[in-house]
């Protein structure tokens, strides 16, 4: 009796294990046909560079440096998904900018979201903006600023062409916008992947 239930639960388990690898293949069958992102990816706006692009993190990073001496640099990174909303783009990406001067230690730095929702207003939404001292030791005592929204109007869109002079533009946002859910349907893929061939391991028939 004992390995009568023995290999009812391996061909239970067995059975299970079909069923999982049957519906990987589909959801890896999807992913692959799905033309979602498969847009024209073009280049980097106004000479940005991708200095860090790892298959195995979420996060993108570029670099531009001006003339003047002056670097932009922008990490950017997929959001939350937003439920209840229409289009292309399922989620936002979010935008850390920072700027620097040459033979200065502090930088400003803006917390930023992009949609495909901006309807031919600015590419981007600032949320935050910080003049940070990077050789400082910053705790949560420091003070960062207001909160961007209390600023006075005229300043907020003072900032945006700030970051818009020095190339945070449309061209470059919806480069970072296709790219980056590119990159993360291309991790889900290799994951559902890598969980097909480890369910698979466990067929044919183990009894």
């Amino acid at each position: 009796m004992p390995r009568a239930n023995q290999i009812f639960r391996k061909a239970r388990k067995a059975l299970h294990d079909l069923d999982l690898l049957k519906i990987l293949q589909s959801e890896i069958t999807h992913e692959l046909s799905s033309t979602r992102f498969q847009s024209d990816e073009s280049g980097c706006s106004r000479d940005f560079v991708v200095e860090h692009d790892s298959p195995k993190s979420q996060d993108v990073v570029l670099r531009r440096k001006l003339e003047s001496g002056e670097e932009v640099a922008v990490s950017a990174l997929s959001g939350p998904l937003r439920f209840g909303r229409e289009g292309a783009f399922p989620r936002e990406i979010l935008m850390k900018i920072c700027v620097s001067k040459p033979g200065v230690g502090s930088i400003l730095q803006f917390d930023c979201g992009v949609s495909e929702d901006h309807h031919g207003g600015s590419p981007f939404k600032i949320y935050n903006a910080y003049y940070l001292q990077s050789s400082a030791n910053l705790g949560s005592s420091v003070y960062r600023g207001p909160f961007f929204s209390s600023l006075d109007p005229r300043l907020q869109d003072a900032l945006k062409d700030y970051l818009i002079s020095r190339g945070v533009e449309e061209s470059l946002t919806n480069f970072l916008l296709l790219h980056v859910h590119k990159k993360e349907q291309g991790q889900y893929l290799n994951w559902l992947q890598n969980l097909e061939s480890l369910v698979a391991k466990g067929q044919p028939n183990e009894l």
